[in-house]
């Protein structure tokens, strides 16, 4: 077993090295002039040409990508040209939110995306599973932005003063003031630490530090503002995790040692349940892995809608201000991410399925 985890790991850094020069290059072969997406269109040639050497833009890009390795690897992302700040800073500040709001959307995808895809199995062909393969094929197809945006109009607008109102933008309401739970529990970290890094990292999302905290009132209000865009993003991977369930399912549902744990007079819970489930769930480990990833990366749309200040905002502002460093340093953390969770993936398998433990 630790053989084969350390052969994934192993695997994954040419991985994370190529998506990293493919960032790096692509990031500088984009049109455009960063220095008068930055300064403005009236900026002057003397201007452009000391703002280009003073960020080392104008070196052969082979040079730049050794300089920002070399950086990478003593824990430096670089500089940000539009926030004038350590992209590190920046990754501490919003990439926080966006995993709590990733981790939100997958809980309810998850939730309500097997069962769905479990019933529809064991109801093929029945009314449940036209209505849900109908919902799912809806789900995949349903931009998120007109998704957010009828959320919000529905239960900030249309539900307001009734029970079901809820907030249509902000992580927080005005008001709530919030405590890293570090300093709640009386320690006394240094800036600069992995252990201050961590727990600064943790206190950002505001449901882990609300609850590590015990300021409930915090944890209710953190979820309350949690729920409109989790749904919203949901949509996708949802649908996507009831179709593979149900796919999965069938097809274990039709093998000879389902039909005979039947014949043996089991009950239909267990057969399905402890034979069926179980046996179908590493196609469904996979898919829930890869979900993750890619809310964690296409949580732009639902950031802007619900005026979340995650990476996705700050991601886009980069782009179109050519700012390389924040567009690399998140592009890396997200590979990262990915990487993990293909690690935790392939572990899983391995746990899940005694079989690849053997070979």
């Amino acid at each position: 077993m630790t053989t084969y985890i350390l052969r994934r790991i192993l695997l994954s850094i040419p991985v994370l090295f190529g998506i990293l020069f493919a960032t790096f290059a692509l990031g500088r072969l984009i049109p455009g002039d960063p220095c008068r997406a930055m300064l403005g269109e009236k900026a002057t040639d003397a201007v452009c040409d000391e703002f280009i050497q003073r960020h080392g833009l104008d070196q052969p890009i082979l040079v730049q990508f050794g300089y920002y390795v070399n950086e990478i690897a003593h824990g430096d992302f670089g500089r940000s040209f539009r926030f004038s700040k350590p992209v590190g800073e920046l990754i501490m500040e919003r990439l926080p939110i966006t995993v709590e709001l990733s981790m939100a959307a997958l809980l309810v995808s998850i939730v309500v995306g097997v069962p769905l895809g479990v019933i529809s199995a064991v109801r093929h062909n029945s009314w449940v599973d036209v209505l849900t393969m109908l919902w799912a094929n809806t789900g995949v197809s349903m931009p998120v932005f007109w998704l957010g945006l009828m959320l919000a109009y529905i239960f900030a607008l249309a539900l307001k003063d009734t029970p079901f109102q809820l907030p249509p933008s902000g992580r927080l309401s005005p008001g709530i003031i919030t405590v890293p739970f570090y300093e709640v529990w009386g320690l006394e970290l240094t800036p600069g630490t992995t252990t201050f890094t961590i727990f600064d990292f943790v206190s950002r999302m505001n449901v882990f530090n609300g609850i590590l905290s015990s300021d409930f009132a915090l944890v209710k209000d953190a979820i309350t503002h949690l729920i409109l865009p989790a749904v919203a993003l949901s949509t996708i991977p949802m649908a996507i995790i009831a179709r593979m369930t149900r796919s999965s399912m069938l097809e274990v549902l039709g093998q000879d040692y389902i039909r005979t744990a039947r014949a043996k007079g089991l009950r239909q819970r267990v057969v399905v349940m402890k034979h069926a489930f179980r046996n179908a769930q590493l196609p469904l480990v996979t898919v829930i892995g890869l979900s993750l990833g890619g809310l964690l990366g296409g949580a732009v749309l639902t950031e802007t809608v619900f005026n979340l200040s995650g990476v996705g905002r700050i991601l886009y502002e980069a782009i179109t201000a050519r700012d390389y460093g924040i567009v690399q340093a998140f592009t890396v953390v997200i590979a990262i991410f990915f990487v993990v969770l293909n690690l935790i993936v392939d572990i899983s398998y391995a746990y899940l399925d005694p079989r690849i433990r053997l070979e």
